[in-house]
């Protein structure tokens, strides 16, 4: 029994219960006049009965911390015994005829809106957040996302505070007003759910540029940012103009309004919002300069600026029905944005990003108490289910299904899908029967990938018949229980696969290159006359998200070195990185000495002879796995003992090989001006991975080196690498470094937020006291969630060492912070809550400990509900 405070849990909405909505809205008719504490909306809606619902004579509207001046249906006055406000601010009116225009004014305060969602001030600038359930904080509406309308805003504002005034779809007039005032009205002529509302307002600059699309029109582009971050803009607007030229040229999806506009607030919940027209970013995916943004930031700025655009067509003119069907947007669009960006640069070095990611995110996710499905059948909170799961899951399992299918057939089943339901909410089940209509191929099995939870774990095993040259390779599958669903059915497994000879020569033109089909739990695939057994290459290309196992060490070694397909090279390089320092592990709770295995010293030698030939997989392929990775392997994770083995390999790498890190980290010295390009950022990855292992080695001068070059970088890339060297250490430099780099960068919130970060994540074991020490700092501000997850989340999820502390002061922190979150931002709040989730992979001692501060945030008053799911389901698990 979960003890709570809360007076009773908050319902469940379950996806079998969706009924279509009782009323459609036609168009909506908005006015804004914006005020900081009392700012005024005026609504008309154009309702009309859903033939699709039956009958019903009673209007439900959703609302949510709105002050009701005024409600009129068809130009009267509604009597008080017909309108119903019910307990979750939401309006119940009854007798309504089949049409009507229903008129409303409400008031609202938006500096008062610390949940930075509905419309909020940032700055003094005016900002909305309407996804999941935004809208409702603005005016009275059935705010649902098969609710689709064409809508009319009007804004109006003072022009001294506000000189900017944007809205969704095209401009169509502006004027003055009285007092100081002005106005301008926005049309968008593409009907939308209420979530892809948006409205922006202050004083901001526009960067403006021009796209024309291949049909010829004119689209007139502008980034709207603070005074003083206009130089800070040209690499977003260079993603998004090549984004609307791969769309073009990749699916045949050309922009479909006269402008389209971006606006950067350093106040948001999320990444960024694909609002139709109008997207709002967090300032961290679009101000990028050398000085200030490393080459991660550009990289990110690329995917979100792509994929909110892509979002105009997956997403905005085909939508989702439910919230159920989220990954529907956002899995597909999530896969289109890794496409473009492949095809941007190195398409196999961006593979082994998503992946690092998917692994990092995802498949924790699936394995812990908020396992869900790619497609979830129930949710308290919807918030809580923008997921790693939805998002990068989801976009996996678009992936096979176009390895099914087929390339082209994927295409023609995009073509269909727009085609047959542009302008519609639709289900996932849509998306899929279009893919299926277009390529023939029975999907009815591979979508058990959308409604199963978990990770399947796929084994391999195999023979060799050497009279007859017959090599059986035979694979498995089986995913492990997950809450809710304690049996699974198989799933389809594509495995694109070579063999590998022993000496090293590949098979990929052999008839062992294929991909194959694992359906069922078992089945055994043959390979006939062969001169001699193979060693399996398997998953190319990570061709399937699942956990594989079964192969030796000896296996391992021969594809890290030999194989020629990038990702199974590197993967295998983890895999056999892993299995040294789960023995290592073992070594040290022997109480054995602990030696640099000699075999993974091989294999950073022989990455080490042909490192330059591509700079970015080197650097990839030298860095171990991840503390996190490697005790997911492990029955009960051991923090201590996984991070004392980590920081003892990183110090035998560097000392063993710090002639070859000395030399790499001296030739790959940027020969100019700082540049984003492929090679240039690859050079500069594999520098600093020498520079990391150079700063862990017991002799030499990896420390001054980290010195001299947090000094002179000519670039926040090296400045930021040399700084996290430092950070690690018990140099003098460090705290001299930190200070320097906090005094010159104060003032730029997205340069301090690394400030905050390099220190939560560091590998001191006094991290914990300073990370406890920063909360307390000037310059935190618990009201941002970019401050928050540079500091607090960082330090949850990126130093298991130090969070997982034997006191339990970690975890104690975090729950001081999710239950302070909880009262000022509960979307943030919700979102902090994971790590102590995963109480059930640590010892008893810990887990009790983690248990406790759980059952501590449960009982906390006036817990929100999405705070309140994720503590509770953590506590059930």
């Amino acid at each position: 029994m979960i003890a709570t405070s809360q007076p009773s849990p908050p319902p469940t909405i379950h996806r079998e219960d969706y009924r279509p909505p009782a009323f459609l809205v036609d168009s909506v008719d908005l006015h804004l006049a914006l005020h900081p504490a009392a700012t005024r909306v005026k609504a008309r809606l154009a309702l009309r009965r859903n033939p699709a619902a039956g009958p019903s004579g009673t209007l439900e509207l959703d609302g949510e911390a709105l002050t009701l001046l005024g409600l009129r249906l068809d130009g009267a006055p509604l009597p008080p015994d017909r309108v119903r406000h019910r307990a979750d601010g939401g309006l119940s009116i009854d007798g309504v005829p089949e049409a009507f225009a229903l008129d409303s004014e409400v008031e609202i305060s938006p500096a008062a809106n610390s949940e930075l969602s509905g419309l909020y001030l940032s700055g003094g600038n005016y900002f909305t957040q309407c996804e999941a359930e935004g809208f409702r904080r603005i005016t009275f509406f059935p705010d649902r996302p098969d609710v689709m309308a064409r809508y009319t805003t009007t804004i109006e504002a003072d022009r001294a505070a506000c000189p900017v005034l944007l809205g969704n779809g095209n401009p169509d007039g502006a004027g003055e007003l009285p007092d100081g005032r002005h106005w301008a009205r926005w049309v968008d002529p593409h009907p939308k759910p209420s979530y892809l509302f948006a409205v922006v307002a202050g004083d901001l600059v526009a960067v403006r540029d021009r796209f024309t699309t291949r049909s010829g029109r004119e689209v007139a582009l502008a980034i709207y940012v603070r005074q003083g971050d206009e130089d800070a803009c040209g690499h977003a607007m260079d993603s998004l103009k090549r984004s609307m030229a791969w769309d073009e040229q990749t699916y045949g999806l050309e922009y479909d309004l006269d402008v389209f506009n971006i606006a950067a607030v350093s106040d948001f919940n999320m990444g960024a919002m694909e609002n139709k027209g109008l997207n709002v970013f967090n300032t961290k995916y679009i101000l990028a300069r050398p000085e200030t943004a490393t080459d991660a930031d550009y990289e990110g700025i690329e995917t979100v600026v792509s994929h909110e655009y892509f979002h105009n067509w997956t997403g905005n003119r085909v939508t989702c029905r439910d919230w159920f069907q989220l990954s529907l947007k956002e899995g597909l669009t999530v896969f289109r944005d890794q496409h473009f960006t492949a095809d941007q640069g190195s398409a196999a070095v961006k593979r082994l990003w998503d992946v690092r990611r998917l692994r990092a995110a995802q498949f924790p996710e699936d394995a812990g108490p908020m396992a869900h499905p790619v497609r979830p059948d129930s949710y308290v909170e919807i918030n809580n289910f923008y997921t790693a799961t939805v998002y990068q899951k989801g976009a996996e399992v678009v992936r096979m299904m176009r390895s099914l299918i087929g390339e082209a057939d994927f295409r023609r089943g995009m073509d269909l899908y727009i085609a047959r339901h542009d302008n519609q909410a639709v289900t996932i089940e849509d998306f899929v029967q279009a893919m299926q209509d277009a390529s023939g191929v029975d999907l009815a099995r591979f979508r058990r990938w959308y409604a199963q939870a978990g990770t399947p774990e796929l084994r391999v095993r195999d023979a060799f018949d050497e009279s007859s040259g017959r090599y059986t390779l035979t694979l498995s599958q089986s995913t492990p229980p997950t809450p809710g669903q304690p049996e699974k059915l198989p799933v389809p497994i594509p495995v694109r696969m070579g063999l590998i000879g022993t000496d090293g020569t590949d098979g990929a033109e052999s008839p062992g290159a294929a991909t194959l089909l694992l359906e069922e739990a078992e089945q055994d695939f043959t390979f006939e006359g062969l001169p001699s057994k193979p060693v399996p290459s398997l998953l190319r290309g990570f061709s399937a998200p699942v956990k594989l196992s079964g192969l030796s060490l000896e296996q391992l070694g021969v594809l890290a070195a030999h194989d020629t397909d990038p990702f199974v090279r590197w993967d295998s390089g983890q895999q056999y990185a892993v299995a040294e320092m789960l023995r290592l592990v073992r070594d040290l709770r022997a109480q054995r000495p602990l030696e640099l295995p000699e075999g993974l010293a091989a294999n950073i030698a022989a990455l080490l002879e042909r490192a330059t030939d591509d700079a970015a997989f080197t650097a990839e392929a030298l860095a171990l796995p991840s503390e996190d990775f490697v005790a997911d392997q492990m029955p009960v994770a051991d923090p201590d003992a996984v991070h004392a083995v980590r920081q003892f390999l990183r110090a035998a790498i560097g000392t063993r090989f710090a002639g070859a890190f000395a030399a790499l980290h001296a030739e790959l010295t940027d020969p100019g001006p700082y540049r984003i390009d492929g090679m240039a950022i690859g050079r500069r990855a594999l520098r600093n991975a020498c520079l990391s292992y150079l700063g862990r080695a017991e002799q030499g001068d990896g420390l001054l080196r980290a010195e001299a070059q947090f000094n002179t970088a000519g670039n926040m890339t090296d400045m930021l690498a040399a700084l996290r060297v430092l950070a690690d250490s018990d140099s003098p430099a460090r705290e001299a470094a930190l200070a320097r780099f906090h005094a010159t960068w104060k003032r730029d919130d997205l340069v301090l937020d690394k400030w905050f970060t390099i220190q939560a994540v560091s590998a001191r074991t006094d991290t914990l006291q300073q990370v406890q020490a920063l909360a307390g700092h000037l310059d935190f501000d618990l009201r941002n969630p970019n401050r928050v997850r540079a500091l607090v989340g960082a330090f949850a999820a990126g130093n298991p060492a130090q969070f997982h502390h034997a006191s339990g002061e970690g975890y104690r922190f975090l729950a001081d912070t999710v239950i302070a979150l909880d009262a000022v931002n509960t979307q943030v709040a919700a979102r902090m809550v994971g790590p102590l989730g995963q109480w059930k992979r640590q010892d008893a001692a810990r887990g009790t400990m983690m248990r406790a501060e759980l059952q501590r945030i449960l009982e906390r008053p006036g817990l929100s509900k999405g705070t309140y799911e994720k503590v509770s389901k953590s506590l059930a698990a």
